[in-house]
């Protein structure tokens, strides 16, 4: 896929990728863009135009991951950008899988069709691990992380202490991603009975986007975040 670039018009970008609106909006950038390019769009909302393109060409391509690119951001510029991406999957995402998976589940029960009430118990499992991991983003991770770097900067004339906190390593978890597309599999491939197509599709659509969003971001969360803290750790000792 070809990337994006800041000449480019960020509507037109979006026109063809609709899949970005959530990823803009992490950014504080809303619709109405008119025909401003992306440079314009950063200037207006005063954002980093080198890694709103980084992070835009890293969701849309599967191949691109620039880490040396992505290794320049300061920490808290991409700490940032994930405490959003949390943000929006627990004030938006979920709640939009559930508005649609809530319909889809209660009128293909009044059908009849009582196989999918283990699709909602599945869902359920994914929402409260999901949940599990942003509270300990919010609460160890990503403090942790942001310290890590305030007293790394505070070190680098004089290593008087260690900064280390002792906190776990951050291990490369995929089950969430591997959640929902063995959700998504098993509406695909074992529902039965009476359902309703245009719900059971919407709610397909919503997983998939959603597994795709957490697929893309966990990329930076641990091929870049994750390295860089292991890193400061290192030059903190």
């Amino acid at each position: 896929m070809p990337l994006i670039y800041s000449n480019m018009q960020l509507s037109e970008v979006v026109e063809e990728h609709p899949s970005l609106i959530p990823v803009i909006n992490r950014f504080g950038i809303r619709l109405g863009l008119a025909d401003k390019t992306v440079q314009e769009v950063c200037g207006q909302y005063h954002i980093d135009t080198d890694f709103l393109l980084v992070v835009i060409n890293t969701f849309l391509n599967e191949e691109y991951f620039p880490e040396k690119k992505l290794q320049a951001f300061h920490t808290s510029q991409i700490i940032d950008y994930l405490t959003k991406t949390n943000i929006d999957y627990q004030r938006h995402q979920i709640p939009n899988i559930e508005r649609h998976l809530g319909s889809f589940v209660s009128l293909s029960a009044s059908a009849g069709n009582n196989s999918v009430a283990l699709i909602g118990k599945f869902f359920a499992s994914f929402k409260t691990k999901l949940t599990d991991r942003i509270d300990k983003d919010t609460t160890e991770w990503f403090p942790y992380c942001l310290n890590l770097s305030e007293k790394l900067g505070k070190l680098q004339s004089s290593k008087q202490e260690s900064c280390l906190l002792n906190l776990p390593e951050q291990q490369i978890d995929n089950s969430l991603e591997a959640l929902l597309t063995d959700l998504k599999s098993l509406i695909i491939k074992h529902i039965s009975g009476e359902y309703n197509e245009n719900l059971c599709y919407a709610v397909i659509f919503s997983i998939a986007s959603l597994e795709k969003d957490i697929r893309q971001q966990d990329r930076i969360r641990y091929r870049i975040l994750a390295p860089m803290v292991s890193a400061m750790e290192k030059l903190s000792l």
